[in-house]
């Protein structure tokens, strides 16, 4: 059974207790959005750490360059309140395979952690075509954060089951904004103020008009 992960439970406090847990997320963020600020939040208060990175997605175009997006992840983690300073951008692990960033990250933390892949749930669909998924579902969890409009449901997480994946559904609900409606709509209630400003100074998006 896939389970509902939110703040530590006995569950967690008892299982392999001496292990650090890592949240590994990597997103195109082009941009990035509140609704990516809002995850990395949440993970920050129930992960050790959380490492975040600006990817390039071969299922997707890409708009703007990498140093670009890496930067404006920067800026939403900066942004967040201090408390939460877990958060650290990790462009090193950025990879088009989600395997090769997972084994820099055992080389950067070693053998004695637990990885946590997290995606969301607009990804599911796509995962089994992902490069060596059953390796990569073998040496670390799957955690899907939901997102408006794209349901889980049980044919999906079975998919991921018969993969030999276990799959945990974060007990949030990321915001109902996205990078794609920014740059087609110029939806800048969808960013935070440091990103709009970024992108003013850069001059990106020159097709997207921001208020």
């Amino acid at each position: 059974m896939h389970c509902a992960l939110g703040l530590p439970t006995p569950y967690f406090l008892k299982y392999k207790i001496l292990m650090m847990r890592i949240a590994l997320f990597g997103t195109s963020a082009d941009p990035p959005t509140a609704g990516h600020q809002m995850i990395m939040g949440w993970l920050s208060q129930n992960f050790e750490r959380v490492a975040v990175w600006a990817a390039n997605n071969p299922f997707k175009v890409q708009f703007t360059p990498l140093e670009h997006r890496a930067a404006m992840l920067k800026l939403l983690i900066d942004d967040i309140d201090a408390i939460k300073r877990n958060i650290t951008l990790e462009q090193e692990l950025s990879s088009f395979r989600t395997i090769e960033t997972l084994e820099k990250a055992k080389n950067n933390w070693g053998e004695n952690t637990d990885f946590f892949v997290v995606v969301g749930s607009d990804l599911l669909a796509q995962l089994p075509q992902w490069y060596r998924i059953e390796d990569l579902l073998q040496q670390a969890q799957l955690l899907v954060v939901p997102r408006p409009g794209y349901v889980i449901n049980e044919s999906k997480v079975d998919k991921i089951k018969q993969l030999g994946g276990k799959i945990a559904i974060a007990n949030l609900t990321g915001l109902d904004v996205s990078s794609t409606e920014y740059r087609e709509n110029g939806d800048y209630e969808a960013l935070t103020p440091p990103v709009v400003d970024y992108i003013h100074q850069k001059k990106l998006y020159s097709n997207t008009q921001i208020g």
